[in-house]
């Protein structure tokens, strides 16, 4: 519990650096949607390969797109992954 104190005050601190900030808003973006993807399979109760059956792909690929070390996802593959858990994208700039 400590360390998490402690991360959390060094995070704070280094937020103040306009640089780090945009930098780390950025990568929040592509950590959250895998763990999204993740989220909403769980919650349907589906594996990732019952995943990938319902895209005509394999359980490798799903797992690549729940990882948040991958960048790469595109708006067709998020709407295809939508509509296969019964869901919708909504893009929005705030």
């Amino acid at each position: 519990m400590a360390n998490a104190r402690r991360f959390r005050e060094y995070l704070k601190e280094q937020l103040r650096d306009p640089a780090f900030r945009k930098a780390y808003e950025e990568e929040g973006i592509y950590a959250e949607l895998p763990i999204q993807i993740a989220r909403l399979r769980t919650q349907k109760r589906l594996t990732q390969r019952a995943l990938a059956k319902r895209l005509h792909t394999s359980q490798q690929t799903i797992s690549r797109l729940e990882s948040p070390r991958n960048d790469s996802l595109s708006l067709q593959t998020l709407v295809k992954l939508a509509h296969a858990l019964g869901k919708e994208v909504k893009v929005q700039f705030v």
